[in-house]
């Protein structure tokens, strides 16, 4: 069968990672996507190795492009607008990853192109929105991330803040809200038949994330810290280095998992009455002293028979080997031309009914050029004419 978004026709005018990723991901539920660049001004992505051996495609272009079509467009030239506005006419929708204002520099802005298609659903995604001070302004993950507060509170005590392996404002807030916003957007669409404009904001993403921060000031006042929540290093929940220095996580807590804990690590007694939250850091050391005494595949096999939400902490070569990776099928294989197949992450929703669409692997940019140009009826001499007027650079 076919994905459930087949049908679906997308112009994606973007860059870097967090749309990029979107639009990958509704590529694999089967909506089409035509990836719109620029011919002379290579995208990140592109160029950071490592690259796919025999190819000059790195490994990053071949994910991020996955089951995308591409064609280059130069946006400062009228004729590339104008190609532009009569693919629009024939999509359902736009995403751009643009600083605002740019798009609307080439006529290329919601209200421009509502003209030419009234139905058109347009998603922008920025770090910090289409108004407010910081609308204008350039940043990355981490910075949103700062920003957000959440960093106000994670980390240790000590030393404060850290990084995390992945860019989750990028991701978490801003490509899944895009494809909420979208697919809202769309359902809308069919009760109403009108388009919109989506404002997306990975700071406000992020900022929607303080659960449980937000509970504790915007209710009582109280200002979160770091290692003061029960989620963030203030009881027991936490990461535990082993004999071999690696780590576990224990997440024991219900009262039925920390009582299988307890009884695993061999001190039923702090069972009774749970861990009081002023004896929290002595509590902790002691159970550090204990996980310490064991390496990490001993304390994986003791609470392999226990049901206490403790799992080890696995370095990516081990979670992308392992038996629940192999069998939830969350690596799958594409075949890249003179590559042979490489292996790519999955996309992680699952279906009964519907099925995902792994078409093909990203290709170099502009490869579908001549394709969509002969479906909007530009003939051979037409094409070679607007390449020499720098149509395409």
């Amino acid at each position: 069968m076919a994905g459930p978004l087949t049908g679906l026709r997308i112009l994606d005018f973007t860059t870097l990672l967090p749309a990029p990723y979107a639009t990958m991901c509704l590529a694999d539920l089967g909506a089409e996507v035509l990836k719109v660049t620029s011919g002379t001004r290579p995208d990140l992505a592109e160029i950071i190795p490592p690259f796919i051996r025999g190819t000059k495609l790195t490994a990053a272009a071949a994910h991020l492009g996955r089951g995308k079509k591409s064609i280059t467009l130069n946006f400062k030239n009228p004729k590339a607008v104008r190609i532009i506005h009569q693919l629009v006419s024939d999509y359902d929708i736009v995403i751009e990853q643009f600083r605002p204002g740019v798009m609307a520099k080439y006529g290329l802005d919601y209200e421009s192109l509502r003209k030419v298609n009234s139905a058109i659903i347009y998603c922008s995604l920025t770090g910090y929105g289409q108004t407010g001070p910081l609308k204008d302004r350039a940043g990355h993950d981490i910075n949103y991330l700062a920003l957000s507060g959440i960093m106000g509170y994670s980390g240790r005590k000590a030393t404060g803040p850290t990084l995390m392996g992945i860019p989750i404002a990028d991701v978490a807030a801003g490509s899944n809200n895009a494809i909420i916003g979208i697919l809202a957007a769309v359902i809308s669409r069919g009760r109403t038949g009108r388009g919109q404009h989506i404002d997306i904001s990975m700071t406000d993403g992020v900022m929607a994330f303080n659960m449980f921060g937000a509970y504790s000031y915007l209710v009582d006042g109280k200002e979160p810290e770091a290692e003061s929540l029960w989620g963030n290093g203030g009881s027991f929940y936490d990461f535990y280095e082993t004999k071999d220095g690696k780590h576990i996580s224990v997440g024991s807590i219900e009262p039925q998992f920390f009582s299988a804990f307890c009884i695993a690590i061999d001190r039923p007694d702090l069972i009774q009455g749970g861990i009081d939250p002023k004896n929290v850091d002595e509590a902790k050391r002691k159970i550090r002293e204990i996980i310490k005494s064991k390496t990490r595949d001993q304390w994986t096999d003791i609470f392999e028979k226990n049901d206490a939400c403790v799992e080890p902490v696995l370095a990516f070569s081990e979670a992308i080997e392992s038996k629940y990776a192999k069998e939830r099928g969350v690596v799958v294989e594409l075949d890249v031309p003179n590559a042979g197949k490489i292996r790519q992450l999955a996309n992680p929703i699952k279906f009964s009914e519907d099925t995902l669409e792994y078409r093909w692997a990203g290709c170099t940019v502009g490869t579908h050029l001549k394709e969509v140009l002969a479906g909007l009826n530009y003939s051979e001499d037409e094409v070679i004419e607007l390449q020499k007027e720098g149509v395409f650079d």
